[in-house]
């Protein structure tokens, strides 16, 4: 076979990252596609001290990469959605096949690019695009094809999971550890898509429509993030054998007979046994339920120059493989083959059946406990363990635990509003969505 020359555009962590591996492992990277895999260009604004690009010609104008004859593969890596967009269109209108680690872009305007890339006859890869290092979609899209898959749940933000982690193993409150994050380099100086769950919905929405065979709907994924996370809910989950992690969850569902996908990230209160509720610091995890197999579990780091250039280059060698393939014979973007992609019902966080954590501020007077339990069974809300702390000395205010079976979630908040017009309730009623993950 013919060499296969890729462009790289974008040199920062994870570009200089893919050129190092490449030249470092070429003998088996070329043995293993089958051909030689040569970087004959690079697209970037400026060098990076961290990656000595030798003799590869280094074009500032990385539009001018999308457009070179010579350049079979183009390597997407500068992030964002603008500049990064135009660039792939550009490429893909020139007959180069994409390989991106562009999680937002490809939950945003995945649809169309795949569109555009099927009509010119090339492919669009982007394993390195969920969990860093983690061949997850390959997992998906390939190892489980047998299988109709029920449900997946990952921690695929090794931001607010090192957060959470801290919170957990110190004690230690969420502004405290969010800078830590941040002089580590977890966290960007604006760390809204980490800790709000953004980057964790582009991630989910990407794997849903992998695992249900359905266009990618970025705009329905109900995102919460852990912002609002107090230490003492961490000390409580932990008390009651939880471990709260900050989860994406997509699942099919048949919640009281309105079935839907549910696309959601938020807090999540799973058993302090499950192996996922060990994924600690920066680690990224991925838990896929098949029909078939049953559950399944994809461990390892989430981010990182040589991780994420270790899905980045098994694209390319995957694109390497099939270049010459008659389209209609490579592996399909979405698992599915596009015909076959449904606009499956999208359900709304109100209409999903999760159990529930609770903690309230009441009154330490006889009688409140009877007029909460009173108000959740009004909504069909049973409480499956109680902790009623003592009161400290002169307040007249105790935390009350609770959590409860599963219920659907409009429920659960019209029990909460009615348990927040107490008079012995005092503030907000905390809830947190709890998954067994069995």
């Amino acid at each position: 076979m013919k060499p296969v020359k890729i462009g790289i555009c974008g040199l920062g962590t994870v570009g200089s990252g893919t050129f190092n591996v490449i030249f470092r492992n070429q003998r088996e990277i070329n043995a293993r596609a089958g051909c030689d895999i040569t970087i004959a260009q690079v697209g970037a604004r400026r060098d990076n001290p961290a990656c000595d690009t030798g003799d590869v010609s280094v074009e500032r104008d990385i539009f001018a990469v999308a457009r070179n004859p010579e350049i079979d593969v183009l390597v997407e890596l500068i992030g964002g959605t603008t500049i990064a967009k135009d660039l792939v269109f550009e490429a893909i209108a020139n007959g180069k096949h994409i390989v991106t680690a562009n999680k937002a872009l490809i939950a945003e305007f995945g649809n169309e690019i795949f569109a555009a890339a099927e009509a010119k006859g090339v492919s669009v890869s982007f394993e390195a695009a969920v969990a860093g290092g983690i061949p997850i979609i390959k997992a998906i899209r390939e190892g489980l094809a047998a299988n109709r898959i029920e449900w997946l749940a990952g921690i695929i933000n090794g931001t607010g999971n090192f957060i959470l982690t801290e919170m957990r193993d110190k004690g230690r409150a969420f502004a405290d550890v969010l800078v830590e994050a941040q002089e580590l380099g977890y966290a960007e100086a604006d760390p809204t898509f980490d800790v709000e769950g953004i980057d964790a919905a582009h991630k989910l929405v990407i794997l849903a429509s992998l695992a249900f065979g359905m266009p990618l709907q970025f705009d329905k994924v109900f995102t919460e993030g852990i912002s609002n996370i107090a230490p003492e809910d961490v000390a409580y989950a932990e008390e009651l054998g939880y471990r709260i992690k900050h989860l994406g969850i997509a699942r099919a569902s048949q919640a009281e007979g309105v079935s839907g996908i549910e696309l959601r990230v938020h807090p999540t209160l799973i058993p302090e046994k499950r192996l996922i509720a060990n994924v600690d610091g920066v680690m990224n995890a991925v838990l896929v339920k098949g029909d078939a197999v049953g559950p399944t579990m994809y461990y390892g780091p989430g981010a990182g120059a040589e991780p994420t250039a270790s899905s980045v280059i098994a694209d390319i060698v995957d694109v390497a493989r099939s270049i010459h393939a008659d389209p209609s014979h490579r592996v399909a973007h979405l698992a599915f083959q596009p015909e076959a992609l449904s606009d499956i019902n999208i359900l709304p966080i109100a209409e999903v059946e999760t159990a529930y954590y609770l903690r309230l501020a009441a009154q330490d007077k006889p009688g409140v406990l009877s007029q909460v339990a009173s108000i959740l069974s009004d909504d069909g809300i049973s409480i499956e363990a109680l902790i009623q702390k003592e009161a400290n000395e002169g307040e007249e205010v105790v935390p009350l635990i609770l959590l409860t079976n599963r219920v659907v979630e409009k429920a659960l908040m019209a029990a909460v509003a009615r348990l927040e017009d107490l008079q012995a309730i005092e503030g907000s009623v905390i809830h947190i969505r709890m998954e067994s993950l069995g």
